[in-house]
Formats: C-alpha cells, sequence, structure tokens
C-alpha cells in the first residue's frame, strides 16, 4: 500500500459538517497515528527538497503543524501565516473572499529576503482563498513561493486555479 493511500484510508468522512450539505474531510486520524503522520511528513519534505526550499512557510493552524515539522526535518526556517492580530511585530497583510464574507492573514515584514525559495504548506485546497492570499503575501515580501504543498485537495472546488502559476502537489486528491 502506498503513501498516499494509507493516508486516504485513514481520512475521514464526517456528513453534514459544519453544515447540513457538507462532507468534512477529517484529518485527525493521521494526525493521532505516528505512522502515517511520519508519513505524510516523509512526503512534504520530498516535495520541499526538489523545488529547492530555503525556507518554509505553514497557514495557520494546521499547516503550522505539518510545516514547522518539515522546517525542522530539513533544517530550515519555518514562517507562520497567521490570520489577522495574531503576530506581535510589523506585518503586511492579505485580504481574500470567503463564501461568507472576507478575511485577513498576515506574515512579519522581516519574515522573508529577497528572492528567497519558499514552500508554502496547508492541510486542505479547497477553493484557494487563503493559499492564494498566502503566496501574494509572500511575493509581496520579495521571496518566490516555489511550490505549494498540501495533505489533501478538493479538486472539484477549484482551488488550484486561485494559485496562479505556481507548482501544487497534494498528497490525497479528492475529485
Amino acid at each position: 500500500m502506498t503513501a498516499t493511500s494509507q493516508i486516504r484510508a485513514a481520512i475521514r468522512d464526517i456528513p453534514d459538517f459544519p453544515k447540513p450539505g457538507i462532507l468534512f474531510r477529517d484529518i485527525t486520524p493521521v494526525l493521532s497515528d505516528a505512522g502515517l503522520f511520519r508519513l505524510a511528513i516523509r512526503e512534504f519534505v520530498d516535495i520541499c527538497r526538489e523545488a529547492k526550499a530555503a525556507k518554509i512557510a505553514g497557514i495557520d493552524a494546521r499547516g503550522f503543524l505539518f510545516g514547522a515539522t518539515v522546517a525542522y526535518e530539513l533544517g530550515l526556517g519555518f514562517v507562520p501565516v497567521r490570520k489577522k492580530g495574531k503576530l506581535p511585530f510589523h506585518t503586511i497583510t492579505q485580504s481574500y473572499d470567503l463564501e461568507y464574507g472576507s478575511a485577513e492573514v498576515e506574515i512579519h515584514t522581516d519574515a522573508f529576503t529577497e528572492g528567497e525559495r519558499v514552500v508554502l504548506i496547508d492541510d486542505l485546497l479547497a477553493t484557494g482563498g487563503t493559499a492564494g492570499a498566502a503566496i501574494r503575501l509572500i511575493t509581496q515580501s520579495g521571496a518566490r513561493v516555489v511550490a505549494a504543498a498540501f495533505l489533501l485537495e478538493l479538486a472539484d472546488l477549484g482551488g488550484r486555479k486561485a494559485l496562479g502559476d505556481v507548482p501544487i502537489t497534494a498528497i490525497v486528491t479528492y475529485p
């Protein structure tokens, strides 16, 4: 059984969460199983090595779990992409649309150096709103997003379109 099929088999489908008609893909079984979590991290590490990452960025909050672990494994720095108002130093902010309004994410102004190669990591690519905003922030800071990696992708929601020409890898893809 491949790493992808093992991880896919562990992801739970939760119908009608957080509201009726939504099928939630629950990754907590992957996180709570040491072997599966390690498999996921190895997949992310391979993606980052191939992209020749100099730094890893992770999106609040589950992207922190994967991204920080990958950064540690590779001996790289980690940059949190946080919800607005959570970072203590000078920040730059990017807004994005949600189905019910808008939201904002931030990074510190000194998070990256000019031209630095960054891989963005998160748990889920759905509509691409948050990841697209994170990519715009990283680019605005002068760094280069050389890849984006996700544990799972909900391909039907078209999130890849929101990420422009950034190479995207999802460990598990749902049609």
